[in-house]
């Protein structure tokens, strides 16, 4: 089956001049000209021009798009590549809308705005100074290096894992679960471990200080509002943050 230049510039939302200039640069040659001079294009122009579309979206110009295509990789490899940035940018753009819903519910509950939530989604080195200041040059790096190389469903999972933490924690603060206790712990060991897999932290250095290192975010999470509230059993309440900070430090006393 082929289109003609008219019906793949509808489909595609494109120019019918567009198309020519791609021909021209010799980017999409039409599959087919007929003698009146009519443009035809065969589904293996339309994936190539999928493709070149795509690249557009990346920011790239022709003569690097023409580079890319020039390159000996199968057409289904450099699909899939394709794809995987078009999942990243959807499970991105669903972060941005979260986070903007969480900030408008936020400011009709009247409750204290958090800058992980009303940030989500935005450029994940935001945190880049303070992780600097805390612990030096080679943790921003290695913590860049190790989120940039995350798919989405990892980045997803890591997430998943976090809210599900922060959730058992409430739930063990509601119960009245004192610090030394059975649960507290076991939930103090899985923090423990649930950190330890953030490269570039002390935590995860062999030769960091990882004893002062979880007993110093316990503290955060009492003193600094934008975690405290994480773990809060009511709005404005300490007791979850406190549980936290507290069995953090029984347990980093006893095991690092």
């Amino acid at each position: 089956m082929e289109w003609t230049i008219q019906d793949v510039a509808r489909l595609t939302g494109t120019t019918s001049r567009t198309l020519r200039h791609y021909d021209a640069v010799g980017l999409l040659p039409p599959s087919s000209v007929g003698a009146n001079g009519y443009r035809r294009y065969d589904e293996d122009a339309l994936v190539r021009l999928q493709r070149i579309l795509l690249l557009r979206e990346l920011g790239l110009g022709l003569p690097h798009i023409a580079e890319v295509l020039g390159r000996e990789v199968s057409e289904e490899d450099a699909l899939r590549a394709h794809l995987d940035w078009l999942e990243q940018e959807q499970e991105r753009t669903a972060r941005l809308i979260a986070s903007v819903r969480t900030t408008i519910d936020t400011r009709r509950r009247g409750a204290p705005l958090m800058a992980e939530d009303m940030f989500d989604g935005f450029d994940h080195t935001r945190y880049a100074d303070e992780v600097r200041e805390r612990w030096g040059e080679r943790a921003v790096a290695v913590g860049d290096a190790w989120w940039t190389g995350m798919g989405p469903h990892d980045r997803r999972d890591f997430q998943a894992r976090l809210r599900a933490m922060e959730a058992d924690w409430i739930a063990a603060a509601a119960s009245g679960e004192a610090p030394e206790g059975e649960v507290a712990q076991a939930l103090a060991a899985r923090h423990v471990a649930w950190l330890r897999s953030v490269p570039g932290t002390p935590l995860a250095d062999p030769d960091g200080d990882g004893r002062a290192y979880v007993v110093g975010l316990g503290e955060m999470y009492v003193v600094d509002p934008r975690f405290s509230a994480r773990y809060a059993v009511a709005e404005g309440d300490l007791t979850g943050a406190r549980l936290v900070r507290d069995a953090l430090r029984l347990h980093a006393e006893a095991n690092l």
